[in-house]
């Protein structure tokens, strides 16, 4: 029986547009800005033809307001699920890389040598994340078995899951890249879990800034 999750990461905020982009975890909760609702009405366009017969979110407010968007067409009412909220990135929320880079160099050096160990300082670790989300994963995927999911997360918590999936130890997960409504599609068939598409974002082109 073939079971079909289209897995994304949420439209953008305000903090993902900025320049630098600013780190969310859990403690700020930002609507979208202007161009994630511009972002995830694309994304909505782009998957109608798709069945779609369930659909999940974070409940954090960047990632319901997406999922509501594009559950929509199907009459869907997107269930929040706690395991998909993104990672506590602890002290490092609000903040750019460069600036953690700076203020806080030895905790950035362990973060970056290995996320799996050495998580977010005060927060949580890559491992921590992949305990709770992936099992998560797996109930949904034997739950609705023969349907076609819709799940909508955040960076870390999808690319924790992904990287597993595709073979990557978490201490690689970071390479594992999505965008803002970069769409990943995850089959189940026979008892096999696949990666069928990775953070798919062409249907975002036509979206202006």
């Amino acid at each position: 029986m073939h079971t079909t999750l289209y897995l994304l990461r949420h439209a953008a905020t305000e903090a993902n547009l900025a320049n630098p982009p600013r780190l969310q975890g859990r403690k700020h909760n930002p609507q979208l800005a202007k161009l994630g609702i511009r972002q995830a009405e694309a994304t909505r366009d782009f998957l109608t033809v798709r069945p779609i017969d369930v659909c999940y979110c974070s409940p954090l407010l960047r990632a319901a307001q997406t999922a509501q968007i594009l559950a929509a067409p199907y009459g869907l009412t997107p269930i929040p699920a706690g395991a998909l909220t993104e990672c506590d990135i602890g002290r490092w929320e609000g903040q750019d890389w460069q600036s953690i880079r700076y203020f806080d160099a030895a905790a950035y050096r362990e973060f970056m040598t290995d996320p799996a160990t050495h998580g977010y300082p005060d927060g949580e670790s890559f491992r921590e994340v992949h305990d709770r989300a992936a099992p998560f994963f797996e109930t949904l995927l034997r739950r609705h078995e023969g349907q076609s999911i819709l799940v909508v997360s955040h960076r870390i918590v999808n690319r924790v899951y992904l990287s597993s999936l595709l073979g990557l130890p978490l201490v690689q997960a970071r390479e594992v890249l999505l965008d803002n409504c970069g769409i990943s599609v995850v089959t189940r068939e026979d008892g096999k879990t696949s990666v069928n598409m990775l953070n798919a974002s062409f249907h975002l082109q036509g979206v202006a800034a």
